[in-house]
């Protein structure tokens, strides 16, 4: 909520404070109020007087007036004009008998219906100024830059150099034609024997003109005869055409030769000398503009609806007065405010003198104007200063500002634009040579980018549904399905074989049983293969006679069987382990092409969203800073009044950084925190002798250190 908003919502609530008949519609509520139901005048009832279709429509459109009836604070300006006029009270003038046989309580229900109007035209007023100062100082802080530097003020003569070449030029061409004009008219009416006869210059009958210009006229006269004698053989028209284009060409010549002397000072300072003048020249005037609008905004808020908080019986009557004198005020504080060539003092005076002069006053007027006159005559002041007042101002401001303010983006902008405008053929040029090179990179960014989001994000997704869906075609494997199997099968018939051909090696007699064999097969699938290795044992004892005649051979072979075996079976160990963290396989495999892809989202996400509102919150304590510390430059070079009181101009000026404070600190401030900001906030904003401003500001600065990113 703004500084504006809060202070009409009181200003409101002593609006309806200071009635003097309470606003009801039925007798009964007026019994509860401890009223007998009869109104001033006698034999009308109450009811009757409050249940008529004109107090009704009276209350109904009070009640839009009401700062509690919308969500925004103020009321436009087209809204308060229309419900002024829906009330009937800026109509033509009611008959003396009309107005004597009104009722009070109609009376006292139009007084608070204007009384309400002009608190919405006090808080529109309020805004309008703070909406001009504000923008004011961020001209006044260019001009600031402007000045700064050489290089600034010569970048902002180069950038301005057209426009003041155009405004040369066409002041030439304005004098050269008026001259013209009445060199033309002056020989259309008297021949030139004639204006010789009676002294007249060319150019008019001023003797300064004369005299500056009798030279000049005498060459045009003696160019003029010339071209008369030397025309024969030329057609009359064609005469005519000449004669009036060298007559032009003279007066442009002689213009441009005295605009010349007359800018002979001008000449004498460099360029940037001369765009350094006109920057301060405008900055003059907008710090100018700047000061009336805060001495305005200040005695507005200092001395306009000064209610106080009496309430005793004569607060009603102080009330109506109060609202006269502030209407007063506000107009002539519009009035005022457009001139630019007084100083603050004077401005003040002029102010204050205007009010206390108002012939609208009910103080000067009571003895013409009946009680029940003057609340349509204070509305028909309000509608004039919101039809006429109020919008006047805001044009010749808006004009002000416009012509001393920062210049056009087109004034500020034509040198680059010319720059690239010139260099743009280069530019094409380069590209079209560099076009196949420029195709190809682009297909191969578009190339590059497909493949790796199709190779390394959606192939690792499919595999990944896949091992969830225990798909045949996803098992992660390292040797076949069935190879352990048919190797340990193949082992096993060997060593069976062989310990049935050598059963007195295997089991140590000349046979073997089935229930021997059963439990070779048995050993053999745990690992064992002992009739083989006790054969090898033996025959190695004679490896060359084992190796021809033994089974050195045969049982070497059968352990390199094994051994494939026990290969397998390791290989099949890392397989189940492989197969049971398929998932986890796939998941790594999808890792690159999401963990890329998840950062730059998330980079980019963190940037347009977290990292642009740290910036902005950054920015606005960067901001609510300067701000601090304008307010404090403002109380440091204050005028004391007498009273320890700070100057209206300084005041307004007050007024207008605390309302841009209060908007800041409303963006980094918690909720809870907010609400005890804006009661030292409306502290700061009274108005108070300089020190309390000054123990209020270091109060702010280090009781919202850790959120305004001041230092306590």
């Amino acid at each position: 909520m703004s500084l504006v908003a809060d202070h009409v919502r009181r200003l409101d609530a002593n609006i309806d404070r200071i009635s003097l008949v309470p606003l009801t519609l039925h007798e009964q509520e007026l019994e509860d109020h401890g009223f007998d139901g009869q109104s001033a005048q006698p034999g009308i009832s109450a009811t009757d007087a409050l249940s008529s279709p004109r107090v009704g429509e009276l209350v109904r459109i009070a009640k839009s007036l009401s700062s509690n009836s919308t969500s925004k604070s103020t009321l436009s300006s087209l809204r308060i004009q229309s419900l002024l006029i829906q009330s009937g009270l800026t109509g033509e003038q009611p008959s003396f008998h009309e107005l004597a046989g009104r009722s009070q309580y109609e009376t006292e229900i139009e007084w608070l219906v204007v009384g309400k109007a002009t608190v919405q035209t006090y808080g529109l007023l309020m805004n309008t100024f703070l909406d001009q100062i504000i923008p004011l100082s961020d001209d006044i802080w260019y001009w600031d830059d402007v000045l700064g530097s050489y290089w600034s003020s010569a970048l902002y003569t180069v950038q301005t150099s057209p426009v003041r070449m155009w405004g040369w030029s066409w002041d030439i061409y304005a004098e050269s034609l008026e001259r013209f004009d009445r060199l033309r008219k002056l020989r259309k009416a008297s021949s030139a024997d004639e204006i010789d006869d009676a002294g007249i210059g060319p150019y008019g009958s001023d003797s300064e003109q004369e005299q500056n210009q009798d030279q000049d006229t005498g060459k045009d006269h003696a160019q003029a005869q010339d071209q008369s004698s030397n025309a024969g053989h030329r057609s009359p028209l064609r005469d005519s055409l000449s004669t009036q284009w060298r007559q032009f060409y003279s007066i442009v010549r002689a213009s441009i030769a005295e605009r010349t002397i007359t800018d002979l000072r001008r000449r004498v300072v460099s360029r940037v000398g001369i765009g350094r003048a006109e920057a301060r020249r405008k900055q003059h005037d907008l710090r100018k503009l700047r000061e009336s609008a805060a001495t305005g905004l200040g005695i507005l808020m200092g001395e306009g609806l000064n209610f106080g908080t009496t309430e005793d019986g004569n607060s009603g009557h102080e009330g109506k007065r109060l609202l006269e004198r502030s209407v007063a005020l506000m107009d002539v504080i519009l009035r005022q405010t457009r001139v630019l060539d007084i100083d603050v003092s004077e401005y003040e005076d002029k102010v204050f003198a205007g009010v206390d002069e108002d012939p609208e006053l009910s103080m000067r007027a009571e003895d013409s104007l009946l009680e029940s006159e003057r609340p349509a005559v204070l509305a028909r002041r309000i509608l004039k200063i919101l039809q006429d007042g109020l919008p006047g101002y805001t044009k010749n401001i808006t004009r002000v500002a416009r012509e001393n303010g920062r210049p056009s983006r087109l004034v500020r902008f034509w040198l680059p634009a010319v720059v690239l405008l010139v260099s743009s053929s280069t530019i094409l040029r380069v590209l079209s040579n560099r076009r196949e090179d420029i195709i190809n990179w682009i297909r191969d960014l578009g190339t590059t980018t497909r493949d790796f989001w199709f190779n390394w994000v959606v192939g690792p997704i499919r595999k990944i549904i896949r091992t969830i869906r225990h798909d045949s075609t996803s098992e992660i494997a390292i040797m076949s399905r069935d190879s352990l199997k048919a190797d340990r099968d193949s082992l096993e018939r060997m060593v069976v074989e062989f310990s049935t051909d050598r059963p007195d090696i295997a089991v140590g007699t000349s046979s073997i049983t089935e229930n021997q064999i059963a439990e070779i097969r048995a050993k053999v699938k745990e690992g064992d293969v002992t009739p083989v290795l006790k054969a090898y044992e033996r025959d190695l004892r004679q490896p060359f006679v084992g190796a021809v005649k033994g089974d050195l051979v045969r049982s070497l072979l059968i352990q390199v069987q094994k051994t494939k075996v026990d290969l397998e079976v390791a290989i099949s160990g890392i397989d189940a382990l492989l197969k049971s963290q398929e998932l986890v396989f796939g998941f790594v495999g999808l890792t690159p092409g999401i963990l890329e892809v998840s950062v730059g989202l998330f980079q980019y996400l963190r940037n347009v969203l977290w990292s642009r509102q740290g910036l902005r919150r950054g920015q606005k304590s960067r901001r609510t800073t300067r701000v601090l510390r304008k307010i404090d430059k403002i109380l440091s070079d204050a005028t004391p009044s007498p009273g320890n009181v700070i100057s209206y101009k300084d005041y307004g000026l007050l007024l207008s950084e605390v309302h841009v404070l209060r908007r800041l600190a409303h963006d980094v401030l918690p909720s809870e925190v907010e609400k005890e900001f804006i009661e030292d906030a409306d502290e700061l904003a009274e108005l108070r002798g300089i020190n309390s401003h000054m123990r209020a500001l270091d109060r702010i600065r280090w009781a919202y250190a850790e959120w305004l990113g001041t230092k306590a």
